[in-house]
């Protein structure tokens, strides 16, 4: 609805019910109208819907009725109608047909005289059911570290993740760009003994190499210009615990050998000393590349792979999977949003049509952008982004991952889609499926600057 509860309520209150069901009618919020003694007068089309029963069997039966006996909230009702002042966002249940129960977002609206007192009251529900069920599905699902679906891949990974935490195995975590390969990592760190230890996140894409060595390793004081002081790396942050490094494909040949040197001595070495100090973390990795052209270009060394490799857990990207976004869009909305929300069925189905080039990252970008624009509690098609609503677009349409990497055709595509959003890196980055330290990364790759 587009008006708030205490203006609907003035502007009923100088109509007749006529006016009120033809006015109703239009509402995807089922409203219903109370006397003062709390029965129902009249109620629309969606009321009808929710409630599963016709107006001729409730019109003149109490309130109390639509709830069933112990969750009526009478005194509130009471409350609302004697004191002149509405219900906000109150969830309760009403009883369905059958003897089963639906979920309802109850408000309401007191309904005054012209010449003073009241009329009623109107009731005014929303149809929260089906996300009230996805919402505890998805409580029951984010006990790995937030992960969430139940498409049967990720059923597997759950009982994968469950099997190799309890072991300190190497484990390495691959899935296309934004499908949770740091919440795959703390989902391994939590179901292991380390869990009370610390979880350490480092991206390897992110650092120069002479600077992710001293992130890595640590430095002493002197071992380069404006090392003022020692300082622990995060192998020594993460002592008795995990350490998680991302885009392990980004790493050179030369901090290959060094990490290679860690696992199997479990020693590192501060940058500007060779002092060995001991160490105990357990190294989870992930990339988003592909592995077999990381090994045939020697971009990755094998023995280095194999060390880091002891369990591969997969992510399935979320076009494999697309019977998890309701479920997720729940999830992220009450994390985001902190409210219930409802789709129309044309915004749930531009949802379940993409093919989500960036993963549950974009999933989650749409839905905040979503939200934003949302004005009467639900989405609908027009406050989803366009590239959500008008099909695939930019890299979605040419797929980035189709490309050669580090060919003329990934370069154009760069090009292009840079051009087309004004050379702003975050649009780019959404519509290209990866997030903004890749992007700025291959930038710097093909030497790409906005020009003048």
């Amino acid at each position: 609805m587009t008006e708030s509860p205490p203006r609907y309520a003035s502007l009923l209150a100088d109509l007749d019910l006529n006016g009120f069901r033809a006015i109703s009618a239009a509402l995807r919020e089922g409203v219903i109208l109370l006397d003062p003694s709390l029965r129902i007068r009249d109620l629309n089309q969606a009321a009808e819907r929710i409630l599963g029963r016709p107006a001729d069997e409730l019109i003149g039966c109490e309130a109390c009725s639509l709830f069933g006996e112990g969750d009526c909230p009478r005194d509130t009702l009471a409350a609302s109608l004697g004191e002149n002042r509405p219900i906000v966002d109150f969830q309760t249940t009403v009883k369905l047909p059958a003897g089963t129960r639906g979920h309802v977002l109850l408000r309401s609206a007191p309904l005054p005289r012209l010449e003073g007192g009241s009329v009623g009251i109107a009731l005014i529900l929303g149809d929260v059911t089906e996300e009230t069920r996805l919402r505890r599905q998805t409580q029951i699902q984010a006990g790995l570290g937030g992960l969430v679906g139940r498409d049967q891949r990720m059923r597997e990974l759950y009982g994968l993740v469950q099997q190799v935490g309890p072991s300190d195995a190497t484990v390495l975590v691959h899935g296309e760009s934004g499908t949770g390969k740091e919440l795959v990592a703390r989902a391994v760190h939590e179901a292991s003994q380390r869990r009370d230890g610390p979880f350490v996140s480092v991206n390897c894409s992110a650092l120069a190499e002479n600077l992710l060595e001293s992130e890595l390793f640590g430095h002493v004081r002197g071992a380069y210009t404006g090392a003022t002081s020692d300082r622990l790396g995060r192998f020594e942050e993460a002592q008795g615990g995990t350490l998680f490094l991302d885009e392990i494909g980004d790493v050179s040949a030369a901090v290959q050998v060094k990490l290679l040197r860690v696992l199997q001595e479990r020693t590192i070495e501060r940058v500007g000393e060779n002092r060995p100090r001991p160490v105990d973390v357990r190294l989870v990795s992930a990339t988003n590349q592909d592995l077999d052209t990381l090994l045939a270009t020697g971009r990755m060394r094998e023995d280095f792979y194999y060390r880091i490799k002891v369990v591969r857990l997969e992510i399935p990207p979320l076009r494999q999977r697309r019977e998890d976004i309701p479920l997720l869009a729940a999830h992220l909305l009450v994390r985001h949003g902190g409210r219930e929300v409802t789709f129309t069925p044309e915004a749930m189905a531009a949802l379940m049509r993409h093919d989500w080039p960036g993963n549950v990252r974009e999933l989650e970008n749409a839905l905040q952008h979503a939200l934003v624009l949302s004005r009467d509690g639900g989405i609908g098609l027009e406050d989803l982004p366009p590239e959500i609503t008008a099909g695939r677009v930019g890299a979605a349409a040419t797929g980035i991952r189709d490309v050669p990497r580090g060919s003329d055709q990934e370069r154009d595509l760069l090009a292009r889609t840079l051009q087309a959003t004004g050379w702003n890196r975050t649009r780019a980055a959404r519509r290209l499926g990866i997030d903004r330290t890749t992007l700025w990364r291959k930038l710097k790759e093909f030497g790409l600057e906005p020009e003048d």
